[in-house]
């Protein structure tokens, strides 16, 4: 099984100079856990939502907000992505991406072609839908959704 047979194709993307703002409400309402950072065509980082929580007031929404907190909102995508993000080929096998999150302490991989272009990306639910139709193949417990296609965009 191939990289490109389960990673998410749809892919929420985000732009340098977009807003911590508009990254958070992306994760919110898209409920999703990372979001991809493009300069015209080309990966440049990624952020998670724990990016996001990191880089926002802990005082924001709260009684004791201040203008400062809330002036975090307005910090850009470059400011606080994870730059130069590790990735995958579609070609890649599974095995080796999930070892590559492993080895990496990472949950998601965005998912390239040699010319960087970005093709989907690859998460621990991808992976986790990916072992569960492996395991559930022929399985009398399983065939109800033999495909596991409850996918989201990342």
């Amino acid at each position: 099984m191939l990289v490109r047979e389960i990673m998410t194709k749809h892919v929420v993307t985000v732009r340098l100079d977009d807003s911590l703002e508009s990254v958070s409400t992306l994760l919110s309402t898209r409920r999703i856990h990372h979001v991809v950072v493009l300069d015209e065509r080309t990966v440049v980082g990624i952020i998670s939502d724990r990016d996001v929580l990191r880089t926002s007031s802990p005082f924001m929404g709260t009684n004791a907000e201040r203008t400062l907190d809330l002036s975090t909102l307005k910090k850009r995508v470059h400011q606080f992505m994870t730059r130069h993000p590790i990735t995958v080929d579609p070609e890649m096998p599974v095995p080796n991406a999930a070892r590559v999150l492993l080895e990496k302490g990472i949950s998601c991989v965005p998912v390239v072609d040699a010319n960087g272009s970005l093709h989907g990306i690859v998460t621990t639910r991808d992976l986790l839908r990916a072992a569960l139709r492996l395991q559930c193949f022929g399985a009398d417990s399983c065939r109800a959704n033999p495909a596991g296609d409850e996918r989201r965009a990342a």
